[in-house]
């Protein structure tokens, strides 16, 4: 009878799931070409470690262990199967026959990339890759993951398994992209990587303005691709959410209310991470091939550096957001360059731009838009203007903290219109 694991066997073991599952799926859905059958291989792989290791000791090598272990459950599970279904025996015999050779450290790393790979497919839905980078990458529960988008688990859940049997129907590769495809195809990656982080960051909806836990994940992630794909706009995305990272201190108030960022206190921001931002971004736009993400980046380290909005380097903001806009044009991008010129060069100048981008339709129902036009009239002294423009920006807010921050500013104006008639 095998021996029970002793609470300090069972907290290495715990201490390695944490560290390696993630690593082992990717090795398991490699050799298995099975993303459920992986998951079931890995738990059935660390249950026999809690039950062989207490007698026969922690292996030398035991993410090798692992995976090996949860191959012949593997291999085991589609041999009971198999009763049922003769093309599971099929399936063993073939997996029993193609031993892999022993594990390279460089090919479980590669393993990793081809899980990332996968999960940010652009043939699967966005909000399917957020999802499955959740669960499978990142070992989120499904329980977790819905929560922080704010849908029933069940919904959740069959997000997952849909993702799951695109790429099993469609025949999506489990590779990380030849050079020529790369980058096209860290493109879609970096896009799932910052959605996770924006959604911690500034949550889309509910009551709470951020879930730090997403933020958390996706610079985890941000890290581990750097770690095994080096390439500058990689970096170029972990700077950017360290630097807007660094400010989480400082964006709320006592009250959970928000704070604008010429109104934070800087002294709140965090200097580590400020200094591991600009780190990357100067690195990144050293190596000369930078796009989008370093760029916004490189704005955010300018911000960083200021003591207070008023010391904060504008035209040079300015110059950043050219040439985003000339590499990467985006209304977004032209509307954040309207609020940085309105701040070189004055409300006015600003608001020349905003009204422009809006006539144009360019934003119609984009909140931010009609917020930065709301304050721009505000800081001009037309209240009666500003205080509609709220309202309207008030419909479009289904933000709890954003609508808090917009009903103050109403509050304030209604309160002066009647002695400015």
């Amino acid at each position: 009878m095998d021996s029970p694991a002793s609470p300090a066997l069972q907290r290495q073991v715990a201490s390695l799931y944490q560290a390696e599952s993630r690593r082992v799926l990717a090795t398991l859905i490699r050799l298995l070409g099975d993303f459920d059958l992986a998951e079931e291989a890995l738990q059935d792989a660390f249950i026999a470690a809690m039950e062989q290791w207490p007698r026969d000791g922690i292996p030398e090598q035991p993410r090798a262990w692992l995976v090996s272990t949860g191959r012949f459950k593997a291999i085991d599970t589609l041999r009971r199967r198999a009763r049922f279904d003769a093309s599971q025996e099929e399936i063993a015999r073939r997996l029993e026959k193609d031993v892999p050779p022993p594990g390279e450290e460089e090919e479980l790393e590669d393993d990793r990339l081809r899980l990332i790979f996968t999960c940010c497919h652009p043939a699967l839905p966005a909000d399917a890759r957020v999802a499955l980078t959740l669960r499978e990458v990142c070992d989120l529960t499904t329980e977790e993951i819905a929560s922080a988008y704010l849908v029933a688990t069940p919904t959740m859940a069959q997000r997952i398994v849909r993702a799951k049997n695109k790429i099993r129907q469609a025949g999506i590769p489990y590779q990380v992209p030849e050079r020529q495809e790369l980058n096209e195809r860290l493109d879609s990656v970096l896009q799932v990587i910052y959605l996770v982080f924006n959604e911690g960051y500034f949550a889309s909806s509910g009551e709470n303005l951020t879930r730090p836990d997403l933020s958390r994940e996706a610079i985890r992630l941000g890290a581990l691709l750097v770690e095994l794909l080096p390439e500058s706009e990689a970096r170029g995305l972990l700077a950017l959410m360290l630097l807007i990272e660094a400010r989480r201190p400082a964006r709320l108030d006592h009250q959970g209310d928000v704070v604008l960022l010429e109104d934070q206190d800087r002294s709140l921001w965090d200097q580590d991470l400020i200094r591991q931002g600009t780190a990357l971004v100067e690195r990144a736009l050293g190596e000369g091939r930078f796009g989008a993400y370093t760029l916004q980046a490189a704005i955010a380290a300018v911000h960083g550096e200021a003591t207070s909005a008023d010391q904060t380097d504008w035209p040079q903001i300015v110059g950043l957001y050219d040439v985003l806009l000339r590499t990467s044009p985006s209304p977004v991008i032209e509307l954040n360059r309207a609020v940085a010129v309105a701040m070189r060069d004055g409300w006015e100048a600003g608001l020349k731009l905003v009204d422009a981008l809006l006539d144009d339709g360019q934003l119609d129902g984009y909140l931010p838009a009609r917020a930065a036009r709301a304050d721009l009239l505000r800081r001009l002294g037309r209240h009666q203007d500003a205080l509609r423009v709220y309202q309207e920006a008030l419909t479009l807010s289904h933000q709890g903290a954003e609508r808090r921050l917009l009903e103050k500013r109403v509050t304030e104006l209604s309160s002066v219109i009647p002695s400015s008639l």
